[in-house]
């Protein structure tokens, strides 16, 4: 798949929405969601240490810090995903047929 290019949102808008996600991180609710120790891409198991958080929309593209965009995330995940939104990781991965590994 070809590279894929944005106009990243304002450095005022992600300033806010890091701020936003670091307060979130802090609450009750995300430390109930780590306590599952579930990612959200591989549904696999993982200790909550492990996970990080996720924005299903990129920060860098707009998106917010809230509990509709944020979900945990294993580190290979979420790096695999970098600033690429759901649909451009499927289409990506119907581009690239070849199974996904297992984390071990």
């Amino acid at each position: 798949m070809s590279e894929i290019y944005f106009v990243p949102a304002s450095e005022a808008h992600q300033k806010k929405e890091k701020q936003k996600a670091r307060e979130l991180r802090q609450g009750q609710w995300w430390k109930q969601v780590l306590g599952r120790g579930v990612c959200y891409h591989c549904e696999q198991k993982f200790h909550p240490s492990e996970l990080t958080m996720d924005h299903l929309i990129p920060i860098a593209r707009g998106g917010v810090s809230d509990k509709k965009n944020c979900v945990p995330s294993c580190k290979e995940c979420n790096t695999k995903k970098g600033y690429k939104t759901r649909a451009e990781m499927a289409l990506e991965s119907m581009s690239n047929p070849k199974k996904e590994e297992d984390h071990e």
